[in-house]
């Protein structure tokens, strides 16, 4: 069965995760995804300061700034769509951002369980 792209994890329209910056696997604000998003790049994250050190510690660096591609450099309170694979990797360790679950894309649940995903919602 194909999922709509544009559902989140509780069912409803998918909003948006950033903006400033710009995320998403498409670069549109959102966690949408596709086939070719080998990453499921579907979790809509609040960063913090221990995920940032930990995803740099296992080999994403996503704080310090990358002006040839046109990035930034993330910083805690930031949102961002982060691998789902990634996340739960987090969650494992102990050190998984904040999830704002009306951003964050159905296809998630495929890989971090909806019970994980509320453990670290923003609001229950």
């Amino acid at each position: 069965m194909d999922k709509d792209p544009s559902l989140n994890v509780l069912g409803e329209t998918l909003a948006t995760c950033s903006t400033d910056p710009i995320t998403g696997f498409f670069r549109n604000g959102a966690c949408d995804t596709c086939a070719a998003d080998n990453g499921s790049h579907t979790v809509c994250a609040i960063l913090t300061a221990e995920f940032l050190a930990y995803s740099k510690y296992v080999g994403n660096d996503l704080s310090t700034p990358r002006p040839e591609y046109g990035f930034v450099g993330l910083k805690a309170g930031m949102g961002w769509c982060l691998c789902a694979s990634r996340f739960l990797q987090a969650h494992d360790e102990g050190c998984a951002p904040k999830v704002n679950l009306a951003a964050t894309h159905q296809r998630a649940l495929e890989i971090v369980s909806l019970e994980v995903l509320e453990q670290h919602a923003l609001e229950p």
